[in-house]
């Protein structure tokens, strides 16, 4: 193995469970979607552009990230510049769905909204930007920062995909089912 490469060597095993687990969670933003339409909620275009696209954007860029560093590359730099571009990427789109999220009217996001698919996700793709610039100069601090950036992103696509699915419950689906048993439960009408 090349000497420049092996600093990322020692983080493969952690780009394959978080690349796998990326990838696997895509697919399960897809069920989350698909529970939406199966909802019978009226949902925007803007707001699944503000809250649901972004999700699978950040699971999709999570798997770009191990893509990139499980690359045989023979030099730092490239991955580096491959890095901070993927950052400086999300950066640019980070502030795409806040101006979506603004914009929408179907549902008011609230100070969690704001950390979750604004603050957090900005937090991660400038420390992804930064740490894939400084990989060549400082590469065991950048790798970690790359691994947290990343993880991060794994850990907020979570948290949405969750957020999306309790929310259509509880507002949904639940009263839906209540309503649903109070028909049950009351007599029946007399006729006259």
């Amino acid at each position: 193995m090349h000497e420049m490469a092996a600093p990322i060597a020692a983080w493969e095993s952690f780009y394959v469970i978080v690349g796998s687990s990326a990838a696997a969670l895509t697919g399960l933003q897809f069920v989350v979607m698909a529970l939406v339409a199966d909802s019978g909620r009226q949902s925007s275009g803007g707001e699944i552009d503000a809250f649901g696209t972004p999700t699978v954007v950040h699971f999709s860029l999570a798997l770009l990230v191990a893509a990139i560093l499980s690359a045989p590359w023979s030099t730092l730099t490239n991955p580096g510049l491959a890095l901070g571009a993927t950052g400086l990427g999300g950066l640019i789109y980070g502030a795409i769905v806040i101006r979506r999220a603004r914009k929408q009217k179907g549902y008011k996001p609230v100070f969690e909204d704001w950390l979750w698919h604004g603050i957090l996700p900005f937090l991660s793709y400038l420390g992804l930007g930064a740490a894939g610039v400084f990989l060549p100069s400082y590469t065991v601090p950048a790798l970690f920062g790359i691994g947290a950036a990343t993880l991060l992103l794994v850990f907020i696509g979570i948290h949405n995909s969750w957020d999306t699915v309790t929310f259509i419950t509880i507002t949904q689906v639940l009263p839906a089912k209540e309503r649903e048993q109070e028909g049950k439960e009351s007599p029946p009408r007399k006729s006259r």
